[in-house]
């Protein structure tokens, strides 16, 4: 009889505690995200980086290190090829390029001077 009544309260938990991930779930509450990011809310994928070829001034001073004046130097050396740009045109120092570098892209310009490419011919 012992044997019977520990196989069914056995059995009631098991059930009880597989049925908790289907109650959480909607319950309306959503789980909190982690970040696997050092850089804060910031992700790390290429689809949330800050392009810096069309940045405005406030979204570059939203970088940490960068202030007013280092964000109106970025947007005058426009156009990147690469984001390190910023460091071989003089605009940032290595070490403010180092804490950024994660969270920036430079997406390259269509009809930028210096491409190479000559524009397609007009069709009449």
């Amino acid at each position: 009889m012992k044997a019977s009544k520990y196989y069914s309260l056995t059995l009631l938990l098991a059930l009880f505690v597989s049925t908790l991930p289907l109650t959480a779930q909607s319950s309306g509450t959503a789980p909190a995200k982690t970040s696997t990011s050092s850089a804060g809310s910031k992700s790390s994928s290429s689809g949330s980086k800050l392009d810096i070829n069309t940045a405005t001034t406030d979204q570059l001073k939203a970088l940490p290190g960068i202030d007013a004046a280092t964000a109106q130097k970025i947007i005058a050396g426009r156009p990147y090829h690469g984001k390190n740009d910023l460091v071989s045109k003089n605009i940032i120092t290595k070490t403010e390029y180092d804490t950024i570098k994660d969270q920036i892209i430079a997406h390259h310009v269509q009809g930028t001077s210096g491409s190479g490419a000559k524009p397609a011919p007009a069709k009449q």
